[in-house]
This record gives C-alpha cells, structure tokens and sequence, in this order.
C-alpha cells in the first residue's frame, strides 16, 4: 500500500563560478574549474529532475565530489590538507530555518552541504515511490534501499565529516549533530515502515510483526526526543510527524500483540491489548489533524486520509471485536486493568544504514595541477568572498501530491 512521510526542503545553495583569474594558471587548472562549475551545476539540477533515478544521482554526485576532493584532501594521501581548502566561499540553506543562509569559506562545508542535499534526495525519491499506485515488489525494495543509503550519508556526514569544519555548525542548522541523527533515525525508521508492510502481506506471526511495529515506534520517539530542544517555530511540524508515527506504529503493536496473546488463549489480555491500541489509534489521529494545522517546513496534507492510516483503524476495531466475541462464548476471562509491557524484540527485519564514503579524489587532480594554481596571486580585494546583496533563491521542488491508493500491500 501507499506509504507517506514528511520531507523538509531541500537546501538551496548560491552559485559558484569557480573563476579563479591569475590564480588558476593553465589549460589543467582551468579544465578543473570549469568540470568543477558543470559537475556542481548538473548536480543541482537532478534534486529537481522527476526522471532521475539512483544510478544517475551518485553518479552525477560522484563526478563533482571526486573532483571537490582536491580542493579538500593533499594528493599524497596524507593527513595534510589541500591548499585550495579555503580558496571558496560557500552559502546554503538549511532545511528548517527558511532561506536565510549560512556562509563559510571551506570546502568542507560544500563537501558537507552537498553530500546532506543528496541524502535528502534519496528520501524524497524513496516518498515518491512509496506514494505510486500498485507499488512492485522491486519499487518497494528501491524504497527499503534508498532510505538506508540516505541513513548511512546522512550518519557518515556525522560522524566522519562535521567535526572536520572549523566553524561549528550554529544551533538549530542541518549541520548540528542533533539534526543528523533525527534524520538517520527517520530513516531507519521509515525503511522499517517497509518492512512492516511486507511481513503483513506475507502473513508472517503476529509476534515478529508487533515486535517491528514496537521496535519502529520506539525508533520515531529517539528522533523525536533528539528534536526536542530546538525552537517550536521551525521544529513543530517534523516533530508532529515524528509523534504520531510514535503513536501508529505503538497501536500496530499492541493490535498484533493481541492477536499474540488470543492465540496463547490469554484473550482476557488480548482485549486489553486491543484497547491500548484503540486509544494510541485516537492519538494519531488526533495527532494528524495537529499536523496539518501546524505552520512549518514540510507538506500540507492531511495524513488521516491516507489509506495507510484508516486501514490501521478498521484493523484494531475488528481485531477487539473478535476478541471481545470470544471471549463471551469461550473465555470468560478479566479484563486486565493495566496494558501489558511490551517487552518485544525484532530478531529480523531490523534496519541499519548503508555504509557511506565519498569517492576518491579525480584523477584529473595530479601534482602538476595542483601546483598551477598559484595562491599568491590572489587579488587583495579577495572577489571570491560574498557580496552583500547575494541572494540564495529556493529550491523550486515539484509538487508531488500522493496519488489514489488502491489498498494494495507494499510488496
């Protein structure tokens, strides 16, 4: 069946010309320039190309990084940094904060910026997918992939490349190891909505399905918890999303912890179960329509009405109502006063992110290269600092609107 997930917008960054005049002497200097400026341009454009598909994103993104890497690493492979690592100014966005944006002069920071935009591709690649009708088995493991790619960038940014920049990133901002790992978490946990939806369609044992569900809650609550001390103007809607696939995924837990327990004959517990479920049910629910009330980056729309989420609705209120049927012809059992613990662990499915490097540094970059570009000629009045009135437009992003769902299981 149709998935949905919230996505803040891309970053939006302003261009680089990469026109280093006196300093970039020669016809390789020059060459790396200009790869540099089509490479970068290229890349920016596929964010928003709808035919773009993996195998043209990290190719396109590997072309520009390889050649970025020489602006960034010694070509001697030693833990020297490149000479031409300061040479560029950099502004971007940041997903949560409008369009008001960060500069820094350090490639690192590009490095960085554009690896984030490309992770966010992945996610809203993975959405769009997600949201077709009469998904295939091979679109929704596309899906499943995608998400634990932009899981594994996102987590490689993080921990191999923030602490590299010499500006800490500002509270609040993409770069913000907070704002990473709520996104690594989204990730996961989305990629699991995946597999969740698969172990249904295979009627896999309701044990190892409330134990994803469980598992899958308890991964939206680490993202949101992560969130908590950023300012609700910007953090509210994410954290909305974050909250109520909290409270979904909890009540998709209980429902298959009941249907656990009735078949261990527990049916007193079962009820019980499903009456926890019921009420995380209405929480979500509720949850949705805050949601789509709430100002902030991320799509309007109104996520009750999806299928995924009324499906869910009828489940429970069938499930208890089969439970409460048998236990007035069978059972006779009480009604436990408290919910049971769910104490469920995933001994499957579980998601991890897929390992990320950025590629080696071009070929094209070789000493003789490097040396042509000659630093002490750099003018005094540095051109490549940013001009006050620059202005970073925003990403223009198609409008995908989630198209009629016919029921059917994500397989």
């Amino acid at each position: 069946m149709t998935h949905w997930f919230h996505r803040n917008p891309l970053k939006a960054t302003a261009p680089v010309a990469f026109n280093y005049y006196g300093v970039a002497a020669g016809p390789a200097a020059s060459k790396i320039c200009s790869d540099l400026r089509s490479t970068r341009a290229r890349l920016l454009e596929l964010f928003t190309d709808l035919s773009c598909n993996p195998e043209m994103m990290k190719n396109a993104s590997d072309s520009y990084f390889s050649l970025l890497q020489g602006f960034i690493n010694s070509l001697d492979e030693s833990t020297q940094e490149s000479k031409l690592r300061y040479i560029q100014n950099f502004k971007w966005t940041d997903t949560l904060q409008g369009q008001v944006p960060s500069a820094q002069q350090d490639a690192v920071f590009e490095l960085i910026s554009m690896g984030f935009n490309v992770a966010l591709w992945y996610t809203k690649y993975a959405s769009r997918l997600a949201g077709k009708e009469n998904i295939t088995e091979d679109e929704a493991k596309e899906v499943h992939r995608s998400l634990k790619i932009a899981a594994g960038i996102f987590k490689h940014l993080k921990e191999s490349h923030i602490p590299k920049l010499i500006t800490p990133a500002e509270k609040g901002r993409d770069l913000e190891a907070r704002l990473l790992e709520a996104y690594v978490v989204q990730c996961q946990a989305e990629a699991q909505e995946v597999t969740i939806a698969r172990a249904i369609e295979l009627k896999h044992a309701p044990g190892l399905i409330a134990a994803l569900a469980y598992e899958t809650a308890n991964f939206y609550q680490k993202a949101d918890h992560t969130l908590s001390s950023l300012e609700p103007a910007y953090s509210a809607k994410w954290r909305k999303y974050l909250h109520l696939k909290m409270c979904f995924y909890t009540a998709y837990a209980y429902c298959y912890h009941g249907q656990t327990l009735l078949a261990s004959d527990k049916c007193g517990e079962a009820i019980r179960s499903l009456q926890e479920a019921e009420k995380f049910y209405a929480k979500a629910e509720a949850l949705c329509k805050e949601y789509g009330e709430t100002k902030g980056p991320g799509p309007t729309v109104k996520p009750s009405g999806h299928l995924f989420f009324r499906k869910l609705g009828n489940l429970v209120k069938n499930t208890l109502e089969k439970c409460q049927r048998e236990n007035g012809f069978i059972y006779f059992q009480k009604i436990p006063t408290e919910a049971p613990q769910l104490e469920l662990k995933a001994n499957y499915g579980l998601v991890e992110p897929v390992p990320f490097e950025f590629p080696p540094t071009s070929v094209h970059w070789t000493p003789d290269t490097l040396a042509a570009f000659d630093l002490t000629k750099r003018p005094k009045d540095d051109s490549t600092k940013p001009k006050p009135e620059e202005v970073v437009k925003p990403v223009k992003e198609p409008d995908i609107k989630p198209q009629k769902d016919t029921g059917c299981y994500i397989s």
